[in-house]
């Protein structure tokens, strides 16, 4: 699990709207978290491209996570969310997708899969109109 330092993350605070009454248009509250991953030391090659990856929309054209927070109404809180957040985002990244791998199907399931068809397709035809023989 790689923890990104607090060095390497710039933070800007502005005022939020929602709840908090007068404070709100006094206070800036919300926070916007920037953490450039393309040029992140702390990152290994294979993590930053599944971070980057898993970015999505956050992730600009210079290769910076944008983060905005504003679901707290103090500025610790939003800021510790915004920090939160990003740290789930490099665990999720710092994950090594396992890959299936494909295998071919023994001759016994073939043949198992070829007498359930065969069987089935025997009910079925039962199931016709009489013929003129009957």
């Amino acid at each position: 699990m790689t923890v990104i330092p607090e060095s390497e993350l710039e933070f800007r605070f502005f005022r939020a709207g929602g709840p908090g009454g007068q404070n709100v248009n006094k206070v800036s509250t919300a926070v916007q978290m920037r953490f450039d991953a393309r040029n992140s030391p702390s990152l290994t090659e294979p993590v930053r491209a599944r971070l980057m990856k898993l970015a999505g929309s956050r992730l600009t054209l210079d290769g910076v996570i944008l983060i905005t927070a504003v679901r707290y109404r103090t500025q610790e809180r939003n800021r510790a969310d915004a920090v939160e957040r990003l740290q789930g985002l490099v665990d999720k990244a710092s994950i090594a997708p396992v890959y299936r791998v494909p295998t071919k199907p023994t001759r016994a399931s073939k043949e198992r899969r070829l007498e359930g068809k065969a069987k089935r397709s025997t009910i079925k035809s039962g199931r016709g109109r009489p013929g003129s023989d009957d």
